[in-house]
């Protein structure tokens, strides 16, 4: 869909709904708008896909946190896609839910696997990687090693000794699938035998026992955008597991650990930090240089500044993600310095100012007004 609905409004549920609730709700509509309930009725077809990507994104809590802050825009932004092609893709998405949902278990409804056929997609991956402070804000390109599956070269992914040829399933005929019946439903399951390849292995490759696999370290390259902050997921499409022979390979999701920085702070989009200026330049005002997220900005510091004011760059601050144009704002603490030591003569000032304010201050001590009546 072009402007996919609200997702809460999609399922029937509140925004602080728990999953149990997003769950059940999702099931009901499910039930209802199950293509084998509603044969040849693509407006059923096209509720039940709407449901499904809803579901996708409820359910998991990450990314569930980014359509929350961001919409739409920030899961597309966020290398989300929750969107299905088809039924068959929903299907083997929530696999375990739908054989839960029609009393198959283990797969029940799941159609066919990601690779068509029956053939299961590679393992989804989840992989840490900290970046800086200054990285997450401007972007930056990474290079990680990840272990995973690959095809297993000798056998070309087929998982039989070379030189040897697979067999043909008995239990399904060399189809994959084979069909179970409840109620008014009959639903194709992938074979259980053959887990959906159609044939049987007889002689498996020594050097993947047969699993069409072997596991490497990859080193692949992550765009990381500028904006990130930590929790954020970024999704490698196919840069998972390698699938069962046919089936196309997993995702790798990298996920974001910003460390913090010494003097910048962050809240979303803004940034926070602290500068210290002068009694002088407080009283008296000035332009004084102060460092941003994105070099140094000059900062007019207007006359009578109290301490702790807050002074702020429009559009200093950090890159808005999901789509949005722009940048936060910077948000500058004023604080007056105070010096730990003093001249004599800008004691002496200092002391002539309380004078004039009517202060009352510490009086030098009686060392220091005779050094001052052996010097003067």
């Amino acid at each position: 869909m072009d402007n996919p609905r609200d997702y809460y409004e999609v399922l029937g549920v509140a925004k602080d709904a728990d999953a149990s609730t997003i769950k059940k709700s999702y099931r009901k509509l499910a039930m209802k708008f199950h293509p084998d309930r509603n044969p040849d009725n693509p407006e059923a077809e096209a509720k039940f896909k709407e449901a499904s990507e809803a579901y996708s994104v409820l359910s998991d809590d990450q990314k569930r946190a980014t359509y929350d802050r961001f919409g739409h825009a920030g899961l597309r932004g966020a290398g989300h896609s929750p969107g299905f092609q088809n039924s068959d893709e929903i299907f083997s998405h929530f696999s375990d839910l739908f054989g839960d949902l029609f009393g198959f278990g283990g797969g029940g409804g799941g159609r066919r696997g990601r690779g068509g056929g029956g053939a299961r997609g590679g393992a989804d991956l989840q992989f840490r990687v900290q970046i800086d402070f200054l990285e997450a804000i401007h972007g930056v390109s990474k290079e990680i090693e990840v272990p995973r599956a690959v095809l297993c070269e000798p056998c070309n992914g087929g998982g039989a000794e070379p030189g040897s040829k697979p067999a043909t399933c008995t239990t399904c005929g060399g189809v994959g699938e084979v069909i179970q019946s409840q109620m008014f439903l009959r639903i194709r399951t992938t074979c259980p035998t053959c887990r959906g390849r159609g044939t049987v292995i007889k002689t498996p490759c020594k050097i993947c026992s047969g699993q069409g696999r072997t596991r490497e370290s990859s080193q692949l390259m992550v765009n990381i955008p500028a904006g990130v902050s930590t929790g954020l997921q970024l999704r490698l499409t196919g840069k998972g597991d390698q699938g069962d022979r046919g089936a196309p390979p997993g995702d790798l999701y990298v996920l974001l650990d910003v460390q913090e920085h010494d003097f910048f702070k962050r809240d979303g989009d803004d940034i926070f930090c602290t500068v210290p200026v002068s009694y002088p330049q407080a009283c008296l005002g000035a332009k004084i240089k102060v460092p941003t997220v994105d070099g140094e900005e000059e900062l007019d510091v207007g006359r009578g500044t109290p301490s702790g004011k807050v002074i702020t760059l429009r559009g200093k601050g950090a890159p808005r993600l999901g789509g949005r144009r722009g940048k936060g704002d910077h948000h500058i603490q004023v604080v007056v310095a105070v010096p730990e030591k003093l001249a004599p003569e800008e004691e002496e000032l200092i002391r002539k100012l309380a004078g004039m304010q009517d202060q009352s201050v510490v009086k030098k001590g009686f060392l220091r007004e005779f050094w001052d009546s052996i010097t003067s």
